[in-house]
């Protein structure tokens, strides 16, 4: 488990700059909650794919992927309700709040992955 846990870190790490990089692409032409919402999408699926291979060593199934999301809800919710909290309840920059916001849902998503690509195994 202690492979899993520095590498699912590592693909977080990953996932984190892509997801960051496509906001901040996406945040060019369209609202925050809309770039945030969208880059989250795309990088969640690069972060099932990553963690299949390399994190749980398992082959990606469509029952795996479909279930996949489920691993993210947590995070998402949160992450979403940071970066409004921090850009319209605190007034800080949009540029930086889903750094700040994501950090909190980290351990949840590792349980729940787990449980999702490792479906015999207790997260």
């Amino acid at each position: 488990m202690k492979r899993q846990i520095v590498t699912f870190a590592a693909v977080g790490v990953i996932n984190t700059a892509t997801y960051y990089c496509l906001y901040l692409l996406f945040l060019t032409w369209l609202p925050y909650l809309a770039a945030h919402i969208l880059a989250f999408l795309l990088s969640m699926i690069g972060s099932f794919f990553l963690n299949a291979r390399f994190t749980y060593r398992t082959p990606p199934t469509w029952r795996k992927f479909l279930l996949f999301p489920l691993t993210n809800a947590t995070n998402f919710l949160i992450t979403t309700a940071g970066v409004y909290v921090i850009v319209d309840v605190l007034h800080a920059g949009s540029r930086f709040a889903p750094l700040l916001a994501s950090a909190a849902a980290i351990p949840v998503t590792f349980v729940v992955s787990r449980w999702v690509m490792l479906p015999r195994s207790i997260a």
